[in-house]
């Protein structure tokens, strides 16, 4: 929890609360389904839930905003976003059912009213969202026509609407094609040496 409270000091007691109970609840979860690798888990709170949260440092969602979560896996990046923006709507989309299913047991014990998690594709997913987040499920140019159609052309933020992708490593290579991709190394934000090579890589897709 240390990397949690230094990075998000204005954590209500409440979201404090969440994300503490947060470990628990996966590491009870993961023993049962692996939905995160067995090394890692005792990495939680850097590796997965403040990797997650890095996308609130590249952008603060305001209330009433509508945000779909790609490939969330167990929940991440969209659990540890909807307990740091409890006013903001999150749907949390994954292809293997059994995954969804920690992801709803998750939410219900965390009372997160503002999570809905769904056993869906990404191109079965119709609803109008503001932001698409999601953790390198693939590569940009075959998850931008899985998603495009979802982004609304109006939006209300510091940055058009769009994707906002965690992502790490050159990307030089996969963005030649999106020249308006923006790239934020998230060691601008976090010291830890896990956070060196990612990066929360934006591509606006409305204006």
């Amino acid at each position: 929890m240390k990397f949690i409270q230094h990075y998000f000091p204005s954590l209500s007691k409440h979201q404090y609360q969440q994300f503490e109970k947060l470990e628990v609840l996966y590491k009870e979860w993961n023993a049962q389904i692996n939905v995160i690798s067995r090394k890692d888990i005792d990495a939680l709170n850097e590796k997965h839930v403040l990797h997650s949260l890095g996308i609130a440092k590249v952008q603060h969602f305001k209330s009433g905003t509508r945000v779909l979560d790609v490939g969330t896996g167990g929940g991440f990046p969209g659990i540890p976003l909807a307990i740091l923006f409890p006013k903001v709507d999150f749907y949390l989309i994954d292809s293997i059912g059994k995954k969804i299913k920690v992801v709803q047991a998750v939410a219900e014990a965390l009372h997160l009213k503002n999570v809905e998690a769904r056993h869906q594709r990404a191109q079965e997913f119709k609803q109008p969202v503001d932001f698409v987040v999601s953790r390198a499920v693939t590569k940009m140019e075959d998850f931008v026509p899985w998603v495009k159609k979802n982004v609304k052309n109006k939006g209300s933020h510091k940055l058009s609407n769009g994707i906002l992708y965690l992502k790490g490593g050159d990307l030089s290579e996969e963005l030649a094609n999106f020249p308006a991709a923006q790239e934020f190394p998230l060691s601008s934000y976090f010291i830890e040496d896990f956070f060196d090579t990612k990066k929360v890589v934006y591509l606006p897709l409305k204006s």
